[in-house]
């Protein structure tokens, strides 16, 4: 069965570092990728609004089941990402981080290694109910841009036992992609989701 990726990033900050690195990762038959969107159609949803955004995003993760965050300097801040993060544990999908500041921009510069999107983005149990909180200014807050509460039986790892929040990078993998050369393997989970991002080897 084919895993198809779904890659969120920074597109206007990284989108370089971005193709260069989703070239490399894709790179056999039954690995395949979503998620590079066109930035003209990808500006023209932000016009529409915040809804048509949200439904283009949620569009771009259908028939994925890994959705790989690719890191740069400003990635976990930004809004969008967190949205397709959100969107991913909700779908079921496989989660991890890719750092890419050690990957040239089109100006031949390389980046600065920015904070794990996964850290910023977490689930906690309030009153009874497991529901997503991020980081803002310094504070775990409640998630905005969903803010219904997700069944443990949804959640592919241990759900949150108290009103502390845990992070989604605590269940998820990072890997520095220029540290490890590019080189990896997806492996699929014994009795899981398929194309689960179990382990990446040199």
């Amino acid at each position: 069965m084919a895993r198809r990726t779904f890659f969120s990033f920074h597109y206007q900050e990284d989108v370089w570092r971005c193709w260069n690195v989703r070239n490399c990762l894709v790179v056999s038959k039954d690995q395949e990728a979503q998620g590079f969107f066109d930035g003209s159609v990808f500006e023209a949803s932000k016009k529409e609004g915040d809804e048509a955004l949200k439904t283009f995003l949620r569009n771009g993760l259908n028939n994925t089941s890994v959705t790989c965050v690719l890191a740069g300097h400003y990635t976990a801040g930004r809004r969008w990402v967190r949205y397709e993060i959100v969107r991913s544990v909700l779908k079921g999908n496989g989660l991890l981080t890719v750092d890419i500041h050690g990957v040239r921009n089109n100006d031949k510069q390389l980046g600065v290694k920015g904070t794990n999107p996964l850290d910023q983005v977490g689930l906690y149990l309030a009153n009874g109910k497991i529901l997503f909180a991020e980081v803002k200014g310094g504070k775990w807050v409640r998630y905005e841009d969903y803010t219904l509460a997700i069944p443990a039986a949804d959640l592919w790892f241990d759900a949150p036992t108290s009103d502390t929040v845990v992070p989604l990078s605590k269940h998820c993998m990072r890997y520095d992609f220029a540290a490890r050369q590019g080189q990896h393997r997806w492996l699929d989970r014994n009795g899981g989701r398929p194309g689960w991002p179990l382990e990446m080897h040199s």
